[in-house]
C-alpha cells in the first residue's frame, strides 16, 4: 500500500486560553478525496490554515510529501494548491492573464507558462474564453477558472474550501467532474470542505471535527453503517448535534434527515 502523502499528528492551536484545534491527527493518501466536515467554529478553517502554512501550530507535526510544513514552509507551498471560497481571480483581467500572473508569482519557468495555461484552460473548458475579461464570466465559469489557477503548479494536493457553494446543480456537477478527471489524469489528492452533505457521499473518506477534536474518520459507507444511518446528513447530525442549528446546511439536506426519521 502506498504511504500517506499528508500526515497530521497531534495538531494543537491555542488562541489565548482557547484551544481551537485539540490534538487532530489524520492522513491523506495520493489520489484520495477527503471531505473535512464540521459545524461552524469546529476548527476546520484553523486546521486547514495550519496545514497550508498560513498560521503556525501551537504544537504537533505536519508533513506533506515528506516535507515538514512548519519548518520548511516554502518547500511545502510548492506541493499544494488552494481554491478559496472567496474569489481570488482578478475580474479586470482576462482568464489567460490571471493564469499568467499566478504562474509568475509561483515561479513557473517562462518556457512552460503558455503550454500550462493552455492545458489548464482546456481542462476546465474555458479555452474559447481565454481572452475575455473575467467580469463577463458566470459564477460557475469563475469557479472553473479558480480550479485552473489552483492547478497551474500541478500540486500534489489541492485544498478546496466549499468548492460548489452558491452554484446551481449543473455547475456543481461540472465541478465534481473536474475533480474526478484531475484525480484520474494527474493523481492529485483533494482535501475539501463542504456543507452540501450529499457531496460527502462522493468522496473516499470523511473526517468530522467538532469542538476542535476529530471525532470520526472513515469511508462514507463505513460511517453510515457504524451509526445505522441512511445518509451522511444523519451521520453528521448524530455525531455533532449541530446539524439543524447550523444555518449553512442546505434545506434539502435537512429535509432528507427528517424524511428518514419519519420512516423509522
Amino acid at each position: 500500500m502506498v504511504g500517506p502523502l499528508l500526515v497530521v499528528k497531534d495538531l494543537v492551536k491555542e488562541f489565548g486560553g482557547f484551544r481551537a484545534v485539540d490534538g487532530v491527527s489524520l492522513e491523506l493518501f495520493p489520489g484520495e478525496i477527503l471531505a473535512f466536515l464540521g459545524p461552524n467554529g469546529a476548527g476546520k478553517t484553523t486546521t486547514i490554515a495550519m496545514i497550508t502554512t498560513l498560521i503556525k501550530p501551537t504544537s504537533g507535526a505536519i508533513t506533506l510529501g515528506g516535507v515538514d510544513v512548519v519548518r520548511q514552509a516554502e518547500a511545502a507551498k510548492a506541493l499544494f494548491g488552494v481554491v478559496f471560497q472567496e474569489a481570488a481571480v482578478d475580474r479586470d483581467l482576462t482568464a489567460r492573464e490571471n493564469l499568467w500572473l499566478h504562474a509568475v508569482l509561483y515561479g513557473l519557468p517562462r518556457s512552460e507558462r503558455e503550454e500550462r495555461i493552455e492545458e489548464m484552460l482546456r481542462l476546465v473548458e474555458l479555452i474559447d474564453r481565454r481572452d475575455d475579461l473575467v467580469r463577463t464570466f458566470s459564477g460557475g465559469m469563475q469557479r472553473r477558472l479558480e480550479f485552473a489557477r489552483g492547478l497551474m503548479t500541478r500540486p500534489r494536493v489541492l485544498f478546496l474550501d466549499e468548492p460548489t457553494l452558491g452554484l446551481d446543480v449543473q455547475s456543481r456537477e461540472r465541478i465534481w467532474s473536474y475533480i474526478e478527471r484531475i484525480r484520474s489524469d494527474y493523481g492529485t489528492a483533494f482535501f475539501l470542505t463542504t456543507h452540501y452533505l450529499e457531496e460527502a457521499e462522493r468522496v473516499d473518506r470523511v473526517a468530522i471535527i467538532d469542538h476542535g477534536r476529530l471525532i470520526a474518520v472513515d469511508t462514507p459507507g463505513g460511517l453510515k453503517a457504524s451509526h445505522g444511518a441512511a445518509s451522511m446528513d444523519e451521520v453528521f447530525l448524530t455525531l455533532t448535534g449541530h446539524g439543524i442549528r447550523d444555518e449553512q446546511l442546505d434545506a434539502a439536506s435537512l429535509q432528507r434527515v427528517f424524511r428518514h426519521r419519519r420512516k423509522q
